[in-house]
Order: structure tokens, then sequence, then C-alpha cells
């Protein structure tokens, strides 16, 4: 049964043109061709950036932060309550005001008691400006190598220049070593991404984050079996560019360089706009729409090619709304760091002191909660 599942997952027609079979794509006479079988590196490989993510951040990130004079706040933490911790872990953070008026009667709290505990609990799970700015840096580093890894790779390549180059000889294009190492470090990145997922500073579009990774992987996995290297290689540094400009821009924005980061922030979203709206749908998307069908009649690879790339675009188009509201509130001066980042909520007038004051836990049978000594 396995070994059905896998012929018809590989068969010619899903993957490569008529008349094109995966014995045409067989290395000799000095060509090499990309396998499926190269992939596998990329999971040990995306464990090994795991632990160089954590080394860098503990020894290079964490002192870098300290010259900028960066330092996690002190928060206050929500007083201890079994019931309000039951309800926020297993029903909702942000409780409406009927669950608020039932939270009440059952802890024997103030309505502004409970409102100010939801506050503080949300406070504590948000991510310190200490995490953000490691977790950017580290982005910014490997961004910017990669730019200048794929710059390096492709300059001297003639499909950089001119595109219809792309689907010159293809699928017969010998894999060069430079594609290789793009390609398998690529990958490597994004798979450490999906890894840490879980304890990563989750954004506002972290949905939109989740189908991006899994989109690029999947554009990547499909483009190397299938023998699209060429454009491939064109995609990743096209999300690099600006990609480098966004994480550099955190940096300063989480060290309060507010003027460097302002003039980052217009860099970047002029070459996003570039890259995402225009180079990538209009010289990308084209190339592989268009010139292939020139050579090939459509096939099922080709049509789940573009797919892909669609996919990807549509999410260039949510994020560049994103920009565009940014550069709204820019242009206006009430522009705060990210507008996809979750702030810190306000506390209220009432001080610590006098809350720990107020804040004695009971119910009917007095076990409802922990009480706070003072």
């Amino acid at each position: 049964m396995f070994q059905t599942i896998s012929e018809c997952f590989w068969w010619d027609r899903i993957w490569l043109p008529p008349n094109l079979t995966w014995s045409d794509l067989e290395d000799g006479h000095g060509r090499v061709y990309a396998k499926a079988s190269h992939l596998y590196v990329t999971v040990p490989y995306a464990m090994a950036f795991l632990i160089i993510r954590y080394l860098f951040e503990r020894l290079i990130a964490t002192p870098l932060a300290a010259c900028f004079g960066i330092r996690e706040s002190v928060r206050h933490r929500a007083a201890d309550s079994v019931i309000l911790e039951r309800h926020y872990l297993s029903f909702s953070k942000t409780p409406a005001q009927l669950e608020i008026d039932g939270l009440t009667k059952k802890c024997g709290w103030s309505r502004r008691q409970v409102e100010r505990w939801f506050r503080q609990r949300r406070n504590q799970d948000r991510p310190g400006i200490l995490k953000k700015f490691k977790e950017a840096s580290w982005r910014f580093i490997f961004y910017l190598l990669a730019c200048i890894g794929g710059l390096i790779a492709l300059y001297d390549k003639p499909w950089f220049y001119d595109t219809r180059e792309v689907w010159v000889g293809f699928p017969k294009q010998s894999m060069l070593a430079s594609q290789y190492w793009y390609y398998i470090i690529e990958m490597s990145f994004y798979w450490s991404l999906l890894f840490s997922v879980a304890s990563d500073v989750k954004r506002k579009d972290f949905k939109e984050q989740i189908i991006h990774h899994l989109a690029t992987l999947t554009l990547l996995a499909f483009s190397w079996c299938a023998n699209y290297i060429r454009i491939g290689t064109m995609v990743m540094l096209v999300h690099d560019i600006s990609d480098v400009l966004l994480e550099s821009g955190k940096l300063f924005n989480y060290a309060k360089w507010e003027r460097t980061c302002d003039v980052i922030f217009v860099v970047f979203a002029l070459v996003f706009m570039v890259t995402r709206l225009i180079i990538y749908p209009f010289w990308l998307i084209h190339c592989a729409w268009v010139y292939p069908l020139l050579d090939f009649p459509p096939f099922f690879g080709y049509y789940f090619f573009n797919l892909m790339m669609m996919v990807l675009q549509l999410l260039h188009l949510f994020w560049a709304y994103l920009i565009l509201r940014m550069v709204k509130k820019f242009i206006f001066g009430n522009m705060k760091g990210d507008d996809r980042s979750d702030h810190e909520e306000e506390e209220d007038e009432m001080s610590v002191e006098e809350e720990e004051v107020h804040l004695k836990v009971r119910n009917g049978s007095g076990a409802g909660g922990v009480h706070r000594d003072d």
C-alpha cells in the first residue's frame, strides 16, 4: 500500500511536463539534479539553527540589548486567585461584563478589582521588550546574511536580469552548489521558525505568519523536486530584502531610537511595496505563469506552483494593508511601534498597595481563592 501511494505521489504527470519522466533527470554527463532526499537534512539543520539561535540570543543579543539600555520592565503580578485563573485559562482572557459580574460574586471582589486582575494577568503573558529585541536581532542577522548570500548566488546569472532565461533548458537544468546551499539554509531556517512558534512573540498576524511559513516551505519543496530552482532562488531573495529592513526597524524601535526607526520604516515601506507588490507579481509570477506555456502545455505542477505563488501574494496584500495603516499613523504623527504588536494595557489609578489591601479572596465557604498576606 505504501508503495502504491508513493508511486501515485511521484507520478511523472504531476511533477513534470508531458513527455518527460524522472529518468530524464538522473545525474550524468556532468549534470546534477535536485532530489527530494536532499531535503531530509533540513530538519536536523533546523534543530542546529535553534541551538545557534539560543547561543546567539544569550551571548550576543542580550549584551547588545544592554548596550542599548534595554531591560525587562518590572511588572506587577496578578494576585493569586484559583477562580479567576481557572476562568482565564479555560474560558476567556477578556471576559465580558456579565462574566465579570459573575466572577465578582464568586470570589468576593469588586468589579474594579476583577478587571484589574485580568489586565495584570494579560500583561504577565505578553512578551517583554528584551525578548522581542533578542528575537528581532536573530532574524535580522539571518535575513541580512541570507540576502547577501542570495545576491552572491544570483548576481552573475543571466536569469537574474532576464526572467525568460529561467526556463531555458527546463527541466534539464543542472543544480549549482550555490543553489543547493541557498535552498537548504532557507528551508532549514523556516522549519526552525515553525518549531519555535509556540515560544516566539505572537503578534496580531500570527495565523498569517503560520500560513506564510507553510506556504513558503511547500513552495520551496515543490520547486526543488520539480526543478523550479532558478525561480525559487529569486523568490527567496525578493522576500529577504524587505525582511532585513523590517527586523532592523524593530531593533531601533525597541531601543527607542525614534528618528532612526522612522527613516528605516519609510525605506522598508518603499522596498516592501516595490519587491512584494511590483517585482513579485509582475516579474516572478508573470515569469512562472506565462513563459512555461511557450514550451509546454499546462500540467499539474505548473498549476500547483502558481497557486502557492498566489497564496504568498495574498499575504503580501494583507501585510501591505497593515503597512499602509502604519504609514497613515506615521504621517499624522501617532504611530508608536509595530502595528502588529500586542501592547501592554495601562493600569488604573489604584495603587498596588491599595490593591493588596483590598484583595482578600473570599467565597461562601472561604475556599474560593487564596488570601494575600500584607
